[in-house]
């Protein structure tokens, strides 16, 4: 197996680093070439332009920064490709991992999206999830490939955008839960309470309930009562007035939405209905 991984950063290093450490060949590239001499260290090949870097190879991988660096890249090896199978593991918008699909499998070269929820340390040991949309026999033509890089492959669908939409999800929930935490510890201090004995009881007060039961009533459209929004926000109440005028980021957006709906009359309903207008 010849892979080439264009854009060595954490995440490409990681998962070349593990393809050498499973035997196979690596061919590297990188705009910074000082950040190949580790792989070359290691026994990959690093080369000066990306045309360079992809022939031979088997499957091609991105690890790219942004939708205009994929887009330019791309340019850049759409000739020199030949057989391989491309798969971007860049975090994209939909729409510009779409159009991708949608054009470079026109143009008669595999590509999919497959962004990955994998950290560096994770893609050195080939743990974490990826993963991954578009045509489904180009899919199944790389599957048995990508399966070895990672803990879990997920494929989304043939609509290239579909990996990007859950990608974002993903990192929108981290971002979410994380800014919330800030929150509450910020809350939890400012009433004499280590943010260590607040992590602590989420040891026994497991929140992937929330999301199996509540979340599976908001995906729904049931807002049948369990917790009011009246309630809610009447906590929402207590934990920023315990801040003592702490700064928040999360508390106080959810508390300015809550008010308005209850002033829409929506009091009375779960506090799923802050799902009303996921569908516009």
């Amino acid at each position: 197996m010849v892979r080439a991984y264009l854009g060595t950063g954490l995440i490409g290093e990681g998962l070349a680093v593990a393809a050498l450490g499973r035997g196979e060949r690596v061919r590297a590239w990188n705009r910074s070439a000082d950040k190949t001499r580790g792989l070359v260290e290691a026994g990959g090949e690093a080369f000066a332009t990306p045309e360079e870097a992809v022939k031979g190879a088997d499957v091609v991988h991105l690890a790219l920064t942004a939708d205009g660096a994929v887009d330019a890249v791309l340019a850049q090896i759409d000739d020199h490709v030949g057989d391989a199978i491309v798969v971007d593991h860049s975090t994209t918008s939909p729409e510009g991992a779409k159009a991708r699909v949608d054009a470079m499998n026109a143009r008669g070269v595999r590509f999919l999206h497959c962004p990955v929820f994998m950290s560096p340390a994770a893609c050195r040991a080939a743990t974490g999830v990826m993963l991954a949309a578009g045509p489904k026999a180009v899919f199944e033509a790389v599957e048995a490939s990508l399966r070895p890089t990672t803990g879990t492959l997920l494929y989304a669908g043939e609509e290239g955008h579909r990996a990007a939409v859950l990608k974002l999800s993903g990192n929108g929930m981290i971002l979410a839960m994380i800014g919330g935490l800030a929150d509450v510890f910020a809350m939890a201090h400012a009433q004499g309470v280590e943010p260590s004995e607040v992590l602590g009881l989420f040891e026994h007060f497991d929140l992937r309930n929330v999301l199996k039961a509540r979340g599976a009533k908001m995906a729904a459209g049931d807002y049948g009562t369990s917790w009011t929004l009246t309630m809610a926000r009447k906590d929402q109440g207590l934990m920023t007035a315990a801040a003592k005028e702490r700064v928040l980021t999360v508390l106080p957006a959810v508390g300015a939405r809550m008010d308005a709906m209850i002033a829409e009359g929506e009091g009375e309903k779960d506090l799923a209905i802050l799902a009303r207008d996921v569908r516009g």
